[in-house]
């Protein structure tokens, strides 16, 4: 009885011993009298009990890694503290098994040292400028070094760059320096192109104004020639009547009589605003005018001279 039962106990063992169960996404190695046999996949396997074992568990799930904060050098000689962080995942469980005693700190150590020959190609401004490239470098000389150990590496990125107390100083004092250049360049700018827009304007309003004053003196002039020639027209209309007037019967008489009143008026008038008494060179014009004004009316002839 005591031997089934011990018997019952080592089969309860050897069963427990030869039952695996893989979670997913992990991967596990197994030896075969101390030598690489296998690499058991998700879900229930089984392994020969005292012969077989599962020397290494891996997990196949991307893994964040923090890289120890370090100190730099860039090309122009100043510190710079950089912090990063690295992105890997186990590809070939096989070789991260047996291609080296610790990947996780070879690929710190490895991160640092590369960070630290890349960095020192650049000068410190450009560092700030080009975190994508240093990014890129670390990741494929990493990716080119961690193949041998069954591991990929995903992606690497600067958490952080940190200058000397100093440099922040001098960059802080740069860029107040660069901020108020361009806020007199802008000043500047403005000042010009408010000048253009000034003298835009005034030679608009000069142009408009000389415009305007130029249609205003072709229109005065197109005025003075039609009142030139409205007059002209009128005139000559006043002139051909008055020649048909003359033509027509008493026509000529008429305009002797004209004459001789106006002679008369005109003598008159010189009489009354003169102190000097202006007489005719030959009274007999008087009379003769006097004469033919009234034979005109009475509309008989001119009288000859006495």
């Amino acid at each position: 009885m005591e031997i089934a039962l011990v018997l019952l106990v080592i089969a309860a063992i050897v069963v427990s011993q030869s039952i695996k169960i893989v979670p997913q996404q992990h991967a596990w190695v197994v030896e075969r009298l101390g030598k690489y046999d296998r690499t058991l996949s998700p879900g229930l396997t089984f392994v020969m009990p005292f012969i077989e074992r599962v020397a290494y568990k891996h997990s196949l799930k991307e893994v964040p890694l923090d890289v120890p904060s370090q100190v730099c050098i860039t090309k122009d000689n100043t510190q710079l503290q950089v912090d990063g962080i690295i992105y890997f995942q186990v590809t070939d469980p096989m070789r991260a098994s047996y291609g080296s005693s610790n990947y996780v700190f070879a690929i710190t150590q490895l991160a640092q040292t590369l960070l630290r020959s890349v960095i020192g190609k650049m000068e410190l401004d450009r560092t700030f400028e080009e975190r994508d490239q240093i990014n890129g470098a670390v990741v494929s000389a990493l990716d080119d070094a961690a193949a041998n150990w069954g591991v990929k590496v995903l992606r690497y990125e600067i958490k952080d760059l940190t200058p000397p107390a100093e440099i922040l100083r001098a960059m802080q004092a740069q860029i107040t320096a660069e901020r108020e250049k361009r806020a007199l360049i802008a000043a500047s700018e403005g000042r010009k192109q408010e000048q253009i827009n000034i003298a835009t304007g005034e030679r608009e309003a000069f142009i408009a104004r000389s415009e305007g004053q130029r249609q205003a003196e072709i229109n005065n002039a197109q005025g003075q020639a039609a009142a030139i020639v409205a007059v002209a027209e009128a005139t000559a209309q006043a002139i051909r009547q008055v020649a048909e007037a003359i033509q027509s019967p008493g026509g000529e008489q008429a305009v002797q009589l004209k004459v001789a009143e106006k002679a008369v008026e005109a003598y008159g008038q010189l009489a009354q605003k003169n102190n000097t008494m202006i007489v005719p060179g030959h009274m007999g014009e008087v009379a003769g005018l006097i004469g033919t004004a009234m034979a005109l009316m009475k509309g008989g002839a001119t009288p000859g001279p006495r």
